[in-house]
């Protein structure tokens, strides 16, 4: 049988060459894909993770990586500092758009008091100065090489020109921060922000002190650090809609690709197959056989596209900046679809294959 499946592809090679390219790509689409989403949704919940305040004070549907609100009066900065067990607070609003330059990804500012925030996250000003004026911004390392701009230049930004003062370190956030007044300004709501960091004063209980906040203060949302950073992913609406939408994508291709190379082929081998059935192959006979090549196209289209996945990303990490990470279970999905698609989309040949009529075949061949 073995012998047999080898043989049949090896005598078409093209066609088989289509056939494994189609299932590969489907393992691109979900592996690669995957890897990014999961890479950018992680990244942001490291530099998430750099945050030391124990609290985020927020509104419901805020905090999301498809919004630019700006619902939280920033008159609770005040009033959550009357808590007990309150150190600070810093207002803060999170602008989030699609990449500008043609990038890919999106593009995160934040409007903030750079001082006190920089104080209550230990940041530093590695390069430059901190933002003084309403017209100043202050990048990230990394940002600041994407944008191929040094301290001192100008960048435009939501239709104003500003100028980079200084890089901090390390990520926090969004890599561009500006002053809130300009950001109020900028999207036209005074005195409001997306979320209010809060920091607690030591010894104190991080789920205690937002209990109290619950208390005082009902009606807001209010999440320890710690959990938004675990929950990031969840707090993409798009994100589980985008990867199964590429898990589909990626079975809709393995299967189809598999279906029409098979079928075609089987209509130009009725001959081969007539003879098998003449010399009594019986109907399980042929579509194992038909079936052993769709496992095989699987297979070889597995090892192209894991292959082509992972060299891709590291040439779109490296041209970039972006960041893949995979993970076993999406690795093994992008198996399974690839496999289990090309073993779907040969039933149909196969059992066209089986049906044919050795008599009917020898008559007309």
């Amino acid at each position: 049988m073995l012998e047999l499946v080898l043989a049949n592809l090896r005598v078409r090679p093209f066609r088989t060459l289509i056939s494994i390219i189609g299932v590969a790509l489907g393992v691109v689409l979900v592996v690669l894909f995957t890897g990014l989403a999961n890479g950018m949704a992680n990244d942001m919940a490291k530099r998430a993770a750099n945050w030391k305040a124990e609290i985020v004070f927020t509104r419901a549907g805020a905090m999301t990586y498809d919004s630019s609100n700006a619902p939280v009066p920033t008159a609770y900065a005040e009033r959550l500092l009357e808590i007990e067990g309150v150190e600070s607070t810093i207002p803060v609003i999170r602008y989030i758009s699609p990449s500008a330059k043609g990038r890919w990804g999106i593009l995160q500012l934040d409007g903030l008091d750079w001082e006190p925030f920089a104080r209550m996250n230990e940041m530093q000003v590695v390069d430059g100065r901190a933002p003084l004026g309403q017209n100043e911004v202050i990048l990230d390392e990394r940002q600041l090489r994407e944008e191929g701009l040094k301290v001192g230049d100008k960048m435009e930004l939501l239709g104003r020109e500003f100028t980079i003062s200084g890089v901090f370190a390390p990520p926090s956030g969004s890599r561009i921060k500006m002053p809130l007044a300009t950001m109020q300004e900028l999207l036209e709501a005074k005195d409001k922000c997306t979320y209010i960091l809060v920091k607690i004063k030591d010894g104190e209980n991080a789920e205690a002190v937002a209990a109290r906040i619950n208390s005082e203060l009902p009606g807001n949302k209010v999440n320890l650090t710690v959990d938004w950073i675990i929950d990031a992913k969840e707090r993409i609406p798009a994100l589980n809609t985008f990867l199964r939408v590429m898990v589909g994508l990626g079975a809709f291709v393995s299967t189809i690709f598999v279906l029409l190379s098979l079928y075609t082929t089987i209509t130009e081998r009725r001959k081969e197959i007539g003879i098998l059935k003449s010399l009594g192959a019986s109907k399980g006979f042929i579509v194992s056989a038909i079936e052993g090549e769709a496992f095989a196209v699987g297979v070889l289209g597995v090892v192209v596209g894991l292959i082509t996945a992972f060299a891709a990303s590291l040439v779109i990490a490296y041209a970039f900046e972006l960041v893949f990470e995979f993970s076993i279970g999406w690795v093994m999905t992008a198996v399974g679809i690839a496999i289990g698609g090309s073993l779907v989309g040969a039933l149909y040949p196969a059992w066209k294959a089986s049906t044919i009529d050795p008599v009917e075949v020898m008559v007309n061949e």
